[in-house]
């Protein structure tokens, strides 16, 4: 060994054995190498609650090193912005759970838009069963003449452009659903605008399955994991109504990439497909669902492209189900958390986001940052 060699790695050797009272460690001595921390977050396992029952554990804020002083703000921020109810999964456990101005554990409420993603959800799981695919166009499922384009036109839209909001369907004709209400304004695939429009896929999944929507669902999806709550007629939709458990539920499923315990209700590829950009049009969209981190998105009602992410306080990997008057179910996997708010309007009355997620969040990092 060259000479210069060797004073290098006793060099190294000498700087690495040192310890702080200056005395030097022999060969013989061995080096403890600090254990890693891992967060709690991280390391603990993964819990489903009970599929019927009020048992649910529970993980307490001092039990994660979180700020406890942040709580209390938090919670004066949701009531003040008129919330009906909170709560935090951490690796499918309660960290929090507050309900406000009368509301309970017990009492349902409107997902609103939230729902959107239900019903990505049981198309997804009606393409896996072999019942529908979803690249195929909508008419072959529930007929032609569900639009006023011409046929042509009305051909090209796929279960996959009602999934995305790139229908071609025009907008600024309200969101009606009804065939004189659907009119063309572009090729499918070729804009990007948020419509009501998706419930179709309603349609295509019961024509499909032969069943009624509802009777599918509860039987795929609802009773699988242990959620409560009736699809309800309100206006030109059908809306969910449920728990803030049950949307818990839903949120904690999909934290695990669509699985329930052990049992994998949603495949992993469609579900990696839903949660990801889905066109290159909104890049914030996957299949009904929002998508924090992008480079830009899209608002409903709006051709605009915005710069950055939907909301800049809020973790780049989280996906959500953002509804009418903030109704919001958070799913962010970098942090095994489910977050869940139920209420009113925070401020104005909005269709899905709202500069009350941002404010949200700020007031959320302030308990684990």
């Amino acid at each position: 060994m060259k000479k210069s060699s060797f004073l290098f790695i006793a060099a190294v050797a000498f700087l690495g054995c040192s310890s702080s009272d200056d005395t030097v460690a022999t060969a013989s001595t061995p080096i403890v190498v600090p254990p890693v921390i891992v967060p709690e977050e991280h390391s603990e396992s993964m819990y489903f609650p009970p599929m019927a029952g009020t048992d649910w554990e529970t993980k307490s804020i001092t039990d994660l090193s979180w700020n406890q002083t942040a709580v209390q703000p938090l919670l004066d921020y949701l009531e003040l912005k008129h919330s009906k109810s909170f709560m935090i999964l951490v690796n499918g456990r309660i960290v929090m759970e507050n309900y406000f101005n009368d509301h309970s554990a017990t009492t349902p409420w409107y997902w609103a838009s939230a729902g959107k993603t239900l019903t990505s959800a049981v198309t997804g799981i009606a393409e896996q069963e072999g019942l529908l695919n979803i690249n195929n166009k909508v008419s072959n499922y529930i007929g032609t003449g569900w639009t006023s384009e011409t046929l042509a036109k009305e051909n090209l839209i796929t279960c996959k452009n009602l999934l995305t909001m790139t229908s071609g369907i025009d907008d600024s004709m309200g969101d009606g659903v009804s065939p004189s209400e659907l009119q063309y304004k572009s090729d499918a695939g070729t804009r990007w605008a948020y419509h009501n429009v998706y419930v179709k896929l309603q349609d295509v999944v019961a024509a499909a399955s032969g069943q009624t929507w509802s009777n599918y669902f509860n039987t795929k999806l609802r009773d699988k994991i242990g959620m409560t709550g009736a699809w309800l007629q309100v206006d030109n939709n059908v809306v969910y109504y449920s728990t803030t458990r049950s949307m818990a539920r839903f949120g904690l499923m999909m934290l695990n990439k669509g699985k329930w315990n052990s049992d994998q209700i949603l495949n992993e590829n469609y579900f990696n497909a839903a949660t990801t950009t889905s066109q290159n049009i909104n890049l914030s969209y996957g299949y009904l669902w929002w998508l924090n981190g992008k480079l830009s998105y899209h608002m409903p009602q709006t051709q605009f492209q915005f710069p950055g992410s939907i909301i800049p306080a809020g973790p780049n990997d989280m996906f959500m189900a953002l509804g009418k008057n903030d109704q919001k179910i958070y799913v962010i996997p970098s942090k095994k958390m489910v977050v869940i708010r139920m209420g009113d309007a925070a401020d104005d009355v909005n269709l899905a986001l709202s500069g009350f997620d941002n404010e949200l969040w700020v007031k959320i990092n302030a308990l684990y940052q």
